[in-house]
């Protein structure tokens, strides 16, 4: 039967006959329900599952404690990250302190991510990816349509900021909070010259990184090709987002402990939940 949406009654059919539709790109809700559980979670500590297509989007605020596994379905996915204080979201990811207080520009297991107060906001427990990029920024309309002649945000070829305002808008935030993102799966390598060469790929399906909140965030992310991507077609491929409850980072874990200045920064955290 033919729904006509341009009335009330079609368009109610419609949205109703969708109902039990299920695609590759989107959430499942609830996450207890997903398909692809992590190893040794149970269904009742999920609290997110998710798949991003290429040129999607995706907000989620999580607790202190939740770790958060990021997989490259297909080798050709690249994830671009904003974090958020979800208390005080005027607290957000610095990523030019994430490199300096680790004396490192290559950000993998091991290292944690650094908020503009000298916080903690994640950690970097596990990644079997290896390509990174904390240099480069998120693509933008502009760079978008020279590449490939439309970067609207509502084209066929959206950019990274151009999905990070659609996102951030949704917790009351704006384009003046899009602050320089970290960029997974596509990697960067800067010589010795000072010259950027990009790690584009693709690569092989299924490497992910798993991440540890280190407090109560807001979670923005968006996959859209690298800023750098030299192909002239706009070629993205599906990302995985699953989290799930885990208990807050010990005082003996090894991130922590690792560095006189990963200690301060887990100090500073410690102190402001200490409320």
């Amino acid at each position: 039967m033919s729904l006509h949406t341009a009335d009330p009654y079609g368009a109610q059919a419609h949205a109703r006959a969708q109902g039990g539709t299920e695609v590759e790109a989107m959430p499942t809700v609830p996450a207890s329900q997903a398909r692809y559980l992590p190893e040794g979670v149970s269904p009742a500590d999920m609290v997110w599952a998710e798949t991003l297509a290429g040129g999607g989007y995706a907000i989620k605020q999580i607790n202190r404690g939740t770790r958060l596994r990021l997989t490259d379905l297909y080798g050709d996915g690249c994830l671009s990250l904003l974090l958020f204080n979800a208390e005080r979201p005027v607290e957000r990811l610095n990523i030019a302190d994430t490199l300096k207080i680790q004396w490192n520009g290559y950000l993998g297991a091991g290292r944690f991510l650094l908020s503009d107060m000298g916080r903690v906001m994640m950690s970097i427990v596990e990644d079997t990816a290896g390509t990174h990029d904390a240099f480069c920024g998120a693509s933008n309309a502009g760079t978008n349509a020279r590449k490939y002649g439309d970067g609207s945000n509502f084209g066929p070829y959206p950019s990274a900021r151009d999905r990070f305002a659609i996102a951030v808008a949704k917790y009351g935030l704006g384009r003046k909070d899009i602050h320089p993102c970290l960029n997974l799966f596509k990697g960067v390598t800067i010589e010795a010259d000072g010259a950027v060469t990009p790690m584009i790929g693709p690569f092989d399906v299924n490497r992910s990184v798993t991440l540890r909140a280190e407090m109560d965030l807001i979670l923005v992310m968006a996959n859209a090709p690298h800023v750098l991507d030299p192909r002239p077609d706009y070629t993205v491929t599906s990302l995985r987002a699953v989290a799930w409850r885990g208990p807050v980072t010990s005082e003996n874990d090894p991130i922590r402990t690792g560095t006189p200045e990963a200690l301060r920064a887990f100090l500073n955290v410690e102190d402001y939940y200490a409320r």
